[in-house]
């Protein structure tokens, strides 16, 4: 059974992309480079949060 995940990104704070990735780059380190589904929910709102806080420069490449 597939379920919906809400793209809207919570404004927790205004963390810099270098500060989300750091966390994301923390994430894969813990898991062992498999995610569990909780994992994989935290992890895509994650980069919803890079991509919102990330200079349109970065995007682009």
């Amino acid at each position: 059974m597939l379920h919906s995940m809400s793209t809207t990104v919570e404004p927790s704070s205004e963390r810099s992309a270098a500060e989300v990735n750091e966390e994301i780059r923390a994430l894969w380190l813990r898991s062992g480079g498999t995610l569990s589904v909780e994992q994989r929910a935290e992890y895509q709102r994650l980069v919803m949060e890079w991509a919102n806080a990330a200079p349109e420069s970065v995007k682009a490449a």
